[in-house]
């Protein structure tokens, strides 16, 4: 799979950043595709994810992590095979870099995912 992803960038704390990553390749609805992230003293780590649209019972699901829950939406795109992030509520401890990737199933470990994308920096700074 490939991705190519956008919307990084500066953003003062509480302000907002959409985040999107496009993906194409082959036997697409087999994976689900997740945003992770490396923060400062952290190890990557998956946040947000929407489950492969396979047919089962919970295909095309969004989760979203507790820890940002309530702040970050994610969504995709169909006709696009666009997944967007949508960040409120930036604070310095989110800065970081965010990457998306695709995974037979979701999780929030980095080494249940295939594929990545090229990651994008965010930075929430005053």
């Amino acid at each position: 799979l490939q991705f190519v992803e956008s919307g990084g960038g500066l953003v003062q704390p509480g302000g907002s950043l959409k985040l999107s990553c496009t993906v194409s390749g082959d036997d697409l609805d087999s994976y689900g595709v997740g945003w992770l992230r490396q923060v400062a003293g952290k190890e990557r780590e998956g946040f947000a994810c929407i489950s492969a649209n396979d047919g089962s019972p919970n295909a095309g699901r969004a989760y979203v992590e507790d820890s940002v829950k309530g702040r970050f939406t994610i969504s995709r795109d169909s006709a696009e095979n666009t997944y967007h992030l949508q960040m409120n509520s930036l604070q310095p401890e989110d800065s970081g870099i965010y990457t998306c990737a695709a995974a037979r199933v979701c999780s929030w470990y980095d080494d249940e995912y295939s594929f990545y994308g090229q990651g994008t920096q965010v930075t929430v700074s005053a």
